[in-house]
């Protein structure tokens, strides 16, 4: 039986027993309202204190910064005692927001910004770095998918977040490779107490791309059997804005289930995970009509030939409309979850199982068959035992890594298939002597990666075995690596108010399969990517400055960051011995183009965050927030041209104002109104040697939410959010934006495709069942 099986027995089974459950303890309750905040969950998951979540970026709102963190820590620590900055998301946080997928949401934190190509596809970058340098983890293990393609998003619902922590800095002593630039933590969400069954139901519609995103939870405690059940779906058509009109291709549609089953014991905690993410997207290519400046669509001419015509201007606002070309990304994980009680100490095991489908139809002569097909298994694992204090030192140990397998099942090849396996081992250890916490530890890695030969027609067509007449396309190679991580921190608390840190730590990160191993056109771009199974891994050393401090008025905090990354791999173009360009044809995609070669270099990145909280005590639940972030990625020994790091995030300031009523009375409750500004500078530092980056300008985005419980017959009976975003309707390209490269619209003059319009939000968030605890 296949993962994705093995979810959908177990889903409907656990819909079919606990369902019917609810509506008969309906009948006897009473009362209870749920309100739709962090603290819905009632009780943060074993191991976590019962702090509550703040309601705002990184500074709670009475201004004291004791909110709980446990990314990259044994055990859950106050964040001004964590030498490395970490900024999180809430779910209340979340509610008082739009996007459109789970990166989106974060791209308000500072130093947080993300590499898009629609509204759809979003990667995360942090401080300047992004693809495989970014670790993700959702329900307690890395999410692998592929990650270091161009057009390849994070499969995770934006409806299953509880909280989410974003460690800014090289985290690789808790999560091993590829956390370069730090950890993106999707936390599962708390157990409810114990006795308590409650159920909700959030539906939300956007106004730009008439998005209907509609999600139903319910989740309980009985007698320690603990369940966590969640149904999303979502749909969408093409987004629009001022000078494009509707983005044609832009739509797309995704329906998801996440569940957590397990126990909740005196000795520690058992629980199983099952998801399934299944998301169908359109690409947006940007062609268009050179008449008319209209975007055109592939048709196929009768003759079997790729013919390009003025897209229809009906269909762009068709739900459900996915021409060619267009993505099918399909993910099911599974993932066991302990943590167990032995003596004085604790024991903590993960095991995952993940399989990624990656699926493109961008062939029209073809048909509407995905000639890219990517299929990645990944097996997970992580034991970590954390022991008893010993003279006031707080040690644990551990071991964990993945092992993958890949295959290709497409018609056109960009890398070889590999199987790989990683394994590290740990140690860290945190001390606190009065108002000095001092931590840090060790970690050595290991990764195995086997690339596999693939033979091949003189037409590109696969062969089962090589021949005579065969051509070799890939070339079996193994390549093993090996590093050294760690990190040594203090914090120390000045005085009541002020507080200091500071964090030194060494990263490491393994080439991934597309620079090592890449030979073909890679259609999104569309260049000819060759990789070099060689490489050198690239290292790194971080160190991190922070002065914060927190008044009854004023809670403030500085990070400076500077990050040196030795052997730092890059993409160059080749040139031709007869002058110019190296062009390169892929015979299996039937395209020419420029060949770049991966090599490595050093790179240094510094810059940092500000984050400014006013929330005077004489106004009582008025909160002006600020942030400004900044990074400067530049390569060591490079001409002018060459010198930034490509895709570099420009400078940006976010200012926020927000007043919230927290009157305890009347049929209003919770309410807030709040408005917002976001500055983004001008990106001017680019990699614009090969004309594939250009400068963009600096643009200011205005948006204005507002939100309340509606209370009735001593409950919450319904949750309003109401959000507008780009409120001047201002006509954007993002530095980060992949359409920003697309065709230019001779009809204007205008290159590439521009960013969403102006759009609102409107979410509700019913209370559908909830007992009282008992």
């Amino acid at each position: 039986m296949k993962i994705r099986d093995l979810i959908y027995v177990v889903s409907l089974l656990v819909w079919w027993v606990l369902w019917p459950g609810i509506g008969r303890s309906q009948k006897s309750a009473s009362g209870g309202g749920l309100r739709p905040t962090s603290d819905v969950r009632l009780r943060p998951t074993i191991g976590v204190s019962p702090t509550k979540a703040p309601d705002t970026v990184g500074l709670s709102p009475d201004g004291q910064l004791k909110e709980v963190i446990v990314t990259g820590v044994p055990s859950a620590i106050e964040a001004c005692k964590y030498p490395i900055p970490v900024v999180s998301l809430t779910e209340a946080e979340r509610l008082k927001n739009a996007s459109g997928n789970a990166i989106n949401a974060l791209t308000d934190l500072p130093g947080v910004s993300a590499i898009t190509e629609g509204p759809a596809i979003s990667k995360p970058v942090i401080r300047g770095l992004g693809y495989n340098r970014v670790v993700v983890i959702n329900d307690g293990v890395r999410q692998e998918g592929n990650q270091w393609g161009d057009e390849f998003g994070v499969e995770i619902d934006e409806n299953t977040i509880s909280k989410v922590e974003v460690l800014k800095g090289p985290a690789s002593l808790r999560y091993g490779s590829d956390a370069m630039a730090g950890v993106i933590n999707f936390l599962p969400p708390a157990s409810p107490l114990p006795g308590v069954v409650q159920a909700s139901l959030l539906s939300e519609y956007q106004t730009n791309n008439g998005l209907m995103n509609h999600t139903i939870h319910f989740a309980g405690n009985k007698k320690g059997f603990v369940w966590d059940l969640r149904y999303t779906n979502k749909l969408a058509h093409a987004y629009r804005n001022k000078y494009d009109g509707y983005v044609w291709n832009s739509g797309y549609g995704e329906s998801d289930f996440r569940s957590i089953l397990g126990i909740n014991r005196n000795w520690g905690y058992s629980h199983l995970h099952l998801s399934v993410f299944d998301l169908k997207l359109g690409i947006i290519e940007g062609a268009r009509d050179s008449a008319t400046g209209e975007f055109t669509a592939h048709t196929r001419a009768g003759d079997g030939s790729d013919s390009m015509g003025i897209a229809p201007a009906g269909d762009a606002t068709r739900y459900g409309y996915y021409p060619i070309i267009h993505q099918h990304v399909r993910h099911y994980k599974a993932v066991w979850d302990n943590s167990i009680r032995l003596g004085d100490g604790r024991l903590a095991l993960k095991l995952g199982i993940q399989e990624n489908y990656r699926q493109e139809a961008n062939d029209i002569t073809r048909g509407d068959i995905y000639n890219n097909y990517f299929y990645l298994r990944t097996i997970n694992y992580d034991l970590q035992y954390e022991l008893p204090a010993f003279r006031s030192w707080q040690l644990s140990a551990g071991v964990g890594g993945m092992v993958q397998r890949s295959e290709d099942r497409g018609l056109v090849y960009l890398v070889p298939e590999y199987h790989s396996f990683d394994i590290g081992v740990f140690s860290q250890a945190k001390r606190t002597f009065g108002r000095l916490t001092v931590s840090g530890g060790l970690r050595f890695d290991s990764r195995a990666l086997h690339g596999d030969d693939l033979y091949t027609d003189s037409a590109g067509v696969r062969m089962a075995a090589a021949s005579a007449a065969s051509v070799r396309r890939f070339a079996a190679y193994h390549s093993d690596f090996t590093g050294l991580s760690g990190s040594l921190g203090v914090a120390y608390d000045f005085s009541k108010e002020w507080y200091g840190k500071l964090n030194v730590s060494r990263g490491f990160r393994a080439p991934n399969i597309a620079e090592s191993g890449s030979n073909g056109i890679h259609d999104g771009t569309p260049f000819y990517e060759i990789g070099d199974p060689g490489l050198t891994p690239e290292t790194s050393l971080q160190a991190d400055a922070t002065l914060g401090v927190v008044t009854e008025d004023l809670s403030t905090e500085l990070n400076l960051f500077v990050n040196k990354i030795n052997h730092y791999i890059f993409p160059v173009k080749l040139a031709s011995v007869f002058g110019g360009d190296s062009i390169r044809t892929d015979v299996a995609v039937g395209m020419s183009g420029p060949a770049f070669r991966y090599i490595s270099g050093d790179a240094v990145l510094s810059g940092g965050e500000w984050m400014v909280d006013f929330h005077p005590s004489s106004l009582k639940g008025i909160h002006w927030w600020n942030a400004y972030s900044m990074v400067n990625a530049i390569q060591l020994r490079q001409s002018d041209s060459t010198r930034y790091l490509p895709y570099s995030p420009p400078a940006k300031l976010l200012s926020r104002v927000r007043w919230t009523f927290e009157g305890k009375q009347g049929v209003l409750r919770n309410a807030y109104v709040q408005m917002g500004m976001n500055y983004f500078f001008k990106q001017d530092k680019v990699y614009f040697k090969y004309g594939n980056e250009t400068v963009t300008p600096a643009y200011t985005l205005l948006n204005a939410g507002v939100g309340t419980d509606i209370f009735l017959h001593g409950r919450t009976v319904l949750s309003i959010y109401i959000y507008g975003d780009n409120l001047t309707d201002v006509a954007y390209q993002s530095n980060m934006s992949r359409l920003k490269y697309a065709d230019t619209n001779n009809a204007t003059g205008r290159v590439g495709v521009f960013a969403m319009g102006r759009n609102f939000s409107f979410k509700l968030l019913i209370p559908l069942y909830q007992n009282k605890h008992r």
